[in-house]
C-alpha cells in the first residue's frame, strides 16, 4: 500500500517492538492486579452474606481488563495522547467489575459496603439508577482507586464498578446486542421498544423489591458516600 502524500512511513526494529509489547503488558498488569484487589473484596462480602445473613444480595460478578486492541480503539476515539501517563489519567475503565444484585436497594448497599473500606478511594460516581439515560439504561457506576503493592512500590489503580439488578443487566445485554447487530444505526421503532422494555424492567424491579420488603421488612434508605 502506498504511503499517503505528506506522511512518512514509520518503522520499528524488532527490539523496539518487543519493548513496546513489554511496556504495554506491564501497564495492563497493574490494572489486572487492581481488579484482583476489588474482586477479593467482593468475594469476601459474598461469602459472608452466604453464611451469616438472611440472603445474599450478590447474584453474580463479571470482570474484565480491556484488551490492547480495545484500549487502542478508545484512545483514538477519545483523542487521548498515546502515552501511558495520558492514558492513565483520561481512561478510567481499563479494569471493570460488574456486580449483578437482587434488588435496587442492594446496589446502593453494596456500594456503601465497598467504598467504606479504608483502602478504597471513590473518584467518581454516576447514578443512572436515580437518573436513567434517555434510552432507559440504568446502572450505578463508580470509579474507585485501590492500592496495588508491586516490587517497585505502591501504585493507585482505578477500577470501574457497575452495580445492576438482574432486570437492568438483562436489558443492557439485549440493548448491546441490538446496537452491535445494527452497527449503532438502530431503527427508531426498535429504540422505542427498547425504551418501553426498560420501563417494564424498572416496574418489575420495583414490584420484586416490594415483595422482598414484605418478607424481610423495609430496606435501609439508599445512602451514598460523598465523592
Amino acid at each position: 500500500m502506498a504511503t499517503p502524500v505528506g506522511e512518512q512511513p514509520v518503522s520499528f526494529s524488532a527490539q523496539q517492538l518487543r519493548e513496546l509489547r513489554d511496556d504495554l503488558q506491564r501497564f495492563l498488569l497493574e490494572y489486572r492486579f487492581g481488579l484482583h484487589e476489588v474482586e477479593t473484596k467482593i468475594s469476601i462480602l459474598r461469602e459472608e452474606f452466604s453464611h451469616m445473613h438472611d440472603y445474599n444480595p450478590i447474584e453474580h460478578v463479571t470482570s474484565r481488563v480491556k484488551s490492547p486492541d480495545s484500549l487502542v480503539a478508545k484512545v483514538v476515539r477519545k483523542g487521548v495522547e498515546a502515552d501511558f501517563d495520558s492514558i492513565r489519567a483520561h481512561i478510567t475503565d481499563i479494569a471493570g467489575v460488574r456486580i449483578t444484585c437482587s434488588f435496587r436497594a442492594d446496589a446502593y448497599r453494596l456500594f456503601d459496603l465497598l467504598t467504606a473500606q479504608p483502602d478504597i478511594t471513590v473518584m467518581a460516581v454516576k447514578d443512572y439508577i436515580a437518573e436513567p439515560k434517555p434510552n432507559g439504561y440504568k446502572s450505578l457506576h463508580a470509579i474507585v482507586s485501590v492500592p496495588v503493592y508491586l516490587s517497585t512500590g505502591a501504585v493507585q489503580v482505578p477500577v470501574e464498578i457497575q452495580f445492576r439488578t438482574i432486570a437492568m443487566d438483562f436489558w443492557a445485554s439485549l440493548e448491546h446486542k441490538i446496537y452491535y447487530k445494527y452497527d449503532q444505526q438502530v431503527p427508531d421503532s426498535l429504540l422505542a421498544e427498547l425504551k418501553d422494555a426498560a420501563d417494564s424492567a424498572a416496574a418489575l424491579d420495583a414490584r420484586m423489591q416490594r415483595l422482598h420488603q414484605e418478607l424481610h421488612g423495609p430496606a435501609r434508605p439508599p445512602h451514598m458516600r460523598a465523592v
